[in-house]
């Protein structure tokens, strides 16, 4: 009886790590449509006092053989009104590359509710690319500094 307890526990573990492992591992693809959260500023204190903060929104290919096209990146405010379009004509990121695209501390259209739409495509199935915002400010003597990182809200076909 003991045996049979340990196989089954074993074919069980095997089976769950197994499916661990396959949901690990990264999916290559040939474009996405990511959403990207910022904040131009937050709240502090019992009475709200907004906190400015510069925003820095980061594109990084991780892709070790192919290069990705950023085709789009907007920026859009709290209630969802459009703001800016970043790029008029797409950006070709070779492998390792990076690059980036800034909001000043003294820009509060995009509110505590702010966020960029990136797109990004490629000819070659490619490891998608990351793409997070960072958000510093500083007053007086304090300051802060947070990452915000993007999240895929649709597939290229």
């Amino acid at each position: 009886m003991k045996i049979k307890n340990f196989v089954f526990l074993l074919v069980l573990f095997t089976i769950f790590t197994a499916q661990v492992e396959a949901e690990t591992r990264v999916k290559a693809l040939k474009g996405q449509t990511v959403y990207v959260p910022a904040y131009s500023h937050i709240y502090i204190g019992n009475k709200e006092t907004p906190y400015l903060l510069a925003i820095t929104l980061s594109i990084r290919n991780i892709d070790l053989s192919n290069p990705i096209t950023i085709t789009e990146v907007s920026y859009y405010e709290t209630q969802g009104k459009f703001l800016k379009n970043f790029i008029e004509d797409p950006i070709e990121l070779v492998p390792l590359s990076s690059t980036r695209y800034i909001i000043s501390q003294k820009d509060t259209a995009g509110g505590s509710g702010a966020n960029f739409i990136v797109k990004w495509k490629a000819k070659e199935k490619s490891n998608p690319p990351i793409i997070e915002t960072v958000m510093i400010g500083t007053q007086s003597q304090q300051g802060i500094s947070f990452t915000s990182r993007g999240e895929p809200i649709s597939e290229a076909d």
